[in-house]
């Protein structure tokens, strides 16, 4: 593994790397309030076969966060993206992205088509805004809140990051550590609440759904499983966009963070699709 910054204008990226330069190009982007270090056991396992490039988005790990909240909206964050990839020479790869990411991933599939082979979408990109039972500002809000917690111990702060997954390991300890700031003896979220609410703004005002039909690359979604309280909400929105745009599967015992509970079944789907 490897981490380095590259430079757009006046913003630094951060840029973690594994595998061989010579190999098919896997492109990662992290859902909100993670960093490039989400994929890393994923990562793992497919380095010997594949170049994988994960990134810290704005306002995420290392990565400056955008100057203004308009710069976070999604055809924004594509052209941005797109900017990304070029800077760092890629010609052709395939597309996996959780959460938040995945969203940013369908706007750019969506606009700039011909680099991308093929997207995986793990948990993200289906549960359009306009079924929320929450209103913006109500979600803002607590996003906003949310990110804006402190803990006063490493331990408290970790421990909650662990109940977040239904598995642990020791590279999934190597990614919680990147998640932290430490400040003032206390530990908190590296993200912010401000960048958590412009994204959010972002999603309610560039609906998901009104896009499907402009992708044309293959697309898979990995979705998940657990709560049940959500299987309702997610099993309607994930039959729309199977209706409308790409296959799906509902992969069992698996939470939002489902590339956490079971890096197997991505790294598995990736070897049978993306040879």
């Amino acid at each position: 593994m490897k981490r380095y910054f590259i430079q757009k204008q006046l913003q630094r990226i951060r840029i973690t790397e594994w595998g061989n330069p010579e190999k098919p190009v896997i492109f990662c982007l992290h859902g909100l309030g993670s960093t490039g270090l989400s994929f890393i056991e994923i990562a793992h396992d497919l380095k010997e076969d594949y170049r994988i490039i994960s990134i810290d988005a704005p306002g995420h790990g290392k990565t400056a966060p955008f100057e203004r909240g308009e710069e976070y909206e999604m055809n924004n964050m594509a052209e941005w993206l797109n900017e990304v990839i070029e800077l760092l020479e890629v010609d052709s790869f395939y597309f996996l992205s959780h959460s938040w990411g995945s969203f940013v991933a369908l706007f750019y599939a969506a606009e700039y088509p011909d680099k991308l082979r093929e997207l995986m979408l793990i948990d993200g990109g289906y549960q359009g805004k306009r079924h929320s039972i929450q209103t913006v500002e109500e979600e803002v809000a607590y996003y906003e809140e949310d990110f804006e917690q402190a803990w006063d111990t490493w331990e408290d702060f970790l421990a909650l990051v662990k109940s977040e997954t239904l598995s642990w390991s020791s590279l999934k300890m190597e990614a919680a550590q990147d998640l932290f700031l430490y400040h003032n003896h206390q530990y908190y979220w590296h993200a912010r609440g401000e960048t958590a609410g412009h994204i959010i703004r972002a999603m309610h005002k560039d609906e998901v759904e009104d896009i499907y039909h402009k992708i044309k690359n293959p697309v898979l979604l990995l979705r998940a499983s657990l709560p049940e309280s959500l299987s309702e909400t997610r099993k309607k929105t994930a039959d729309l966009f199977s209706k409308t745009k790409g296959e799906v599967k509902c992969i069992p015992g698996t939470t939002h963070l489902l590339h956490w509970d079971r890096p197997e079944i991505v790294v598995r789907e990736i070897r049978q699709r993306w040879k």
